[in-house]
């Protein structure tokens, strides 16, 4: 697990509840960049509107892993940055 599966279990979390107001503000922020873009940039600007509010729809159906430093890693893994390698030191 990575720092990016972290963060989305983070986004979970304040997701929960809140999802047509996010949904809303993703629209509206979309909207303002679009305008003042002039419309050049519409395609991808929609595109990024539909991948958020997609990712805001699935929120609730996926489990919310453990944060990244409550996880145990795995034999061979590298220790987490601050930990010591061996316990006791």
């Amino acid at each position: 697990m990575g720092l990016l599966d972290d963060l989305k279990g983070k986004a979970q979390q304040v997701i929960g509840g809140n999802e047509e107001a996010i949904k809303d503000g993703i629209e509206k922020a979309g909207d303002f960049v679009d305008s003042k873009t002039g419309g050049k940039h519409a395609d991808k600007i929609d595109a990024v509107q539909r991948g958020a509010s997609d990712f805001v729809d699935k929120a609730n159906d996926r489990p919310n892993p453990a944060p990244v430093a409550d996880q145990t890693p795995a034999a061979g893994e590298p220790p987490v940055a601050g930990e010591p390698r061996q316990p006791g030191l």
